[in-house]
């Protein structure tokens, strides 16, 4: 699929989400330029993962536009959000693989689900895909039967499975040691090089968040309290960026 570089990838315009009277996101702006890595920070609670279900179409603002490739998708059903979806892969925090069938299975459900393809290209682009992650031996495997950074692994290829050209990850490091972390970090890294592939990623693990982002972004209280490059909010006024950054946990 041809990455437009001209025309960013996502796009928040004034954004805003309350659940009930607490405000989760206040008219936050950003532009994620295509091709970019771009990390999601913040303390728990402060909106990171709400704003990437904004960009998905998961969640609708309550005030504001989200535009994704040039299109806005504010506001659309979920039969008219299909065509976006389908440009944009998902890493949840958990892997979310199901359980009742194989690794390789569960890379090939978005295949068999959104692309008519004969089995034998169907199962070819799975095991391709597993291959690039480090599972080629794992096909037939059913996921309860893999560790943590193996489920993140299977979890990446399935995100891939359609070529997206945005990639959504949700704490891809959650969980894992920091050897696995950083083989995680590095898949990522790799398909944004290799593929231009957009990388917006909300992660604690700041190590992560400097291999990982050309640009990130610190949410606080529903706001953008920071924003630029890891240098950047190193050098920041707010002393809870600079403590963030100095962090060097790997959950």
């Amino acid at each position: 699929m041809a990455r437009d570089a001209l025309v960013p990838a996502v796009e928040l315009r004034d954004v805003s989400k309350s659940f009930g009277t607490r405000r989760v996101l206040d008219r936050v702006s950003l532009t994620v330029p295509a091709g970019h890595g771009f990390c999601i920070l913040g303390r728990s609670g402060t909106g990171k993962s709400v704003m990437l279900k904004h960009v998905i179409g998961l969640m609708q603002p309550d005030e504001g536009r989200v535009v994704v490739e040039g299109q806005d998708i504010t506001g659309r059903s979920s039969r008219a959000l299909s065509p976006v979806r389908q440009r944009i892969g998902f890493l949840f925090q958990n892997s979310a693989l199901f359980d009742s069938i194989s690794v390789g299975e569960n890379v090939a459900f978005p295949l068999r689900r959104h692309r008519k393809l004969d089995e034998d290209a169907i199962r070819a682009r799975a095991s391709l895909l597993l291959d690039q992650v480090g599972l080629g031996r794992e096909y037939d495997k059913m996921p309860a039967a893999l560790s943590g950074g193996m489920r993140k692994r299977a979890g990446l290829a399935r995100a891939l499975a359609l070529d997206p050209s945005i990639l959504l990850a949700d704490e891809p490091s959650a969980g894992l040691d920091p050897v696995t972390a950083a083989e995680i970090d590095a898949l990522l890294v790799d398909l944004k090089r290799q593929s231009n592939t957009t990388i917006i990623v909300v992660t604690h693990n700041i190590p992560s968040a400097r291999a990982i982002g050309d640009e990130l972004v610190f949410l606080h209280e529903g706001t953008v309290l920071a924003q630029g490059t890891p240098a950047d909010l190193d050098a920041s006024e707010h002393e809870l960026v600079r403590t963030f950054m100095r962090s060097t946990g790997a959950g």
